[in-house]
């Protein structure tokens, strides 16, 4: 058995103050009486996005309301746990104990205490465990006045030939083989787009590599290989000081505040569809304008640099909106764009004149099977 962190002692004594009328003293196992009811009703009505996503909310809200039952902080039959300190032939129940350790583990040890710079926390879960977090904890931490998370994000599983993935059924997805032919950016692109997070959705190797092939190799490869190809064809190898045409600057126009305020509200893959409408739009708008047709007249030159910039400033900004999808690939692109940062960035934010780097295929064409 291991034993409580000063801090976990902390949190339990305040928990079983009897001064609050947190515990019936009759209850030999140490149980609280009804867990907070109209505090935690209060929390969900005064932050309504305090868990996500909505459904699994009222969820939540559903198990509140139906009335709370006493729930024991020990256990008399298990032979393994911490043990309660003053009784010990009962453990603490191990969601308690484990709980504890979201906010206990960030002053523990001999490192500097960390509470400050990471709490409160945003937890994200999934569905099954939906009880424990969106109910129990956030009442364990009021008991104790500690603030509660900013928020909790309810995610669902993802599923293989219609089921929950299994050792027991075999119907899993070999990530390390996935990972080592096309690399983590790929499969966590293919996760996001595929299932709308939050949701139970359906993943399969023909669908990963169907998506491999359309979008990441088709549209976003493809489109990196084009506009680098006609930098270097047409302009030496750098990008051209002008202006974007209004035609493509004003697809771009919010496009970082959409793509933030997505992502805020835990809509991964809705920020995504985002950022892939201007993958679309950039190859809509080289076909389009037709560059290779611009550069054999002279007297488009002017309009040649407009376009080519543009192409180069969209990749860009596109580029930056996607590195939290897939770092490594995103990186290799932006290096080779001159671009050092990876903040954010609005269309436009940066002029023309860097020259453009070396960049080997991102995503590789598949062999036939």
């Amino acid at each position: 058995p291991g034993q409580l962190r000063p801090r976990q002692g902390d949190v339990l004594e305040a928990l079983l103050d009897e001064r609050d009328g947190l515990v019936a003293p009759e209850v030999r196992d140490h149980e609280i009486r009804p867990l907070l009811v109209e505090p935690l009703e209060r929390l969900y009505e005064g932050r309504p996005d305090f868990v996500l996503p909505e459904f699994r909310k009222n969820e939540a809200l559903a198990f509140i309301r139906q009335g709370l039952q006493d729930v024991s902080l020990s256990r008399p039959t298990l032979k393994w746990g911490v043990p309660v300190p003053w009784d010990p032939d009962q453990v603490i129940y191990v969601w308690f104990d484990a709980l504890l350790n979201y906010y206990t583990a960030l002053g523990y040890g001999t490192g500097a205490d960390v509470t400050e710079e990471f709490w409160p926390p945003f937890h994200i879960l999934a569905k099954d465990i939906l009880k424990f977090h969106a109910v129990y904890w956030p009442a364990f931490l009021m008991a104790a006045e500690i603030e509660v998370p900013k928020r909790m994000f309810i995610h669902g599983f993802l599923l293989m030939e219609g089921h929950k993935m299994s050792k027991s059924l075999g119907n899993t997805l070999d990530v390390d083989e996935v990972i080592e032919k096309f690399g983590a950016d790929a499969l966590r692109f293919y996760c996001f787009r595929e299932v709308s997070f939050g949701q139970d959705g359906q993943i399969s190797p023909a669908g990963f590599e169907s998506r491999y092939e359309t979008e990441l190799a088709d549209q976003y490869g493809n489109l990196a290989n084009r506009v680098l190809s006609m930098l270097g064809r047409y302009r030496d190898g750098a990008v051209p000081d002008a202006e974007a045409e209004a035609a493509l600057a004003d697809e771009f126009q919010g496009a970082p505040e959409r793509v933030v305020a997505a992502l805020d509200d835990a809509e991964l893959t809705q920020a995504l569809e985002e950022i892939w409408k201007l993958v679309r739009r950039l190859n809509a708008y080289v076909e389009e304008t037709k560059p290779w047709e611009l550069a054999k007249d002279d007297a488009a030159a002017d309009r040649l640099d407009s376009v080519l910039y543009g192409l180069a400033e969209g990749l860009r900004v596109t580029t930056l909106l996607l590195h939290a999808y897939m770092p490594d690939t995103t990186g290799r692109l932006l290096d080779a764009l001159g671009e050092s940062g990876r903040a954010l960035a609005e269309f436009g934010s940066r002029g023309g004149g860097q020259p453009l780097g070396e960049l080997a295929p991102l995503f590789p064409k598949l062999a036939p099977a």
